[in-house]
């Protein structure tokens, strides 16, 4: 059986169509450590964020988001840029979708909902084992360089 090559690629935009936001991912900051999750069924780390409901704003995306995956109580949250991410599989059309990228800076954290999610960790860099690690660096890149302007 041959393998199947994929190609990925994240991009950031300055508007998008609102109604083509699909996700909000939300690097989040806690005590000047960044604050990552690890889901139930993963053995990897990654950024709080999810789908949007339909009919959902994508910052109250981003805050529900960030309530069920970290227990955030109290936090700031602010949106940072569009992204898109374009995956390629060897003969078939490309498939972008696009969502919300969003920083939150935590001030408490409640109890972590029975949801999805088994623990967060907070950690001045990006754990190696990421679930996401073709995209997640980059948008916590993204993050850090917009904190220092």
């Amino acid at each position: 059986m041959s393998e199947v090559k994929s190609m990925l690629e994240v991009k950031f935009h300055e508007e998008a169509e609102d109604k083509v936001l699909k996700y909000a991912v939300i690097v989040t900051r806690s005590e000047n450590r960044w604050v990552f999750c690890k889901h139930k069924e993963r053995n990897t780390y990654e950024l709080p964020g999810g789908h949007r409901e339909d009919g959902e704003d994508i910052l109250a995306t981003a805050r529900r988001e960030l309530r069920e995956e970290t227990g955030a109580e109290d936090f700031e949250l602010r949106p940072v840029s569009i992204y898109s991410v374009t995956v390629t599989r060897e003969g078939a059309e490309p498939e972008e979708s696009f969502g919300m990228l969003c920083f939150a800076d935590v001030h408490q954290f409640g109890d972590l909902p029975d949801m999805e999610m088994e623990h967060i960790i907070l950690r001045e860099e990006m754990p190696a084992e990421q679930t996401y690690p073709l995209i997640q660096p980059i948008l916590l890149e993204r993050v850090k360089n917009t904190l220092v302007q």
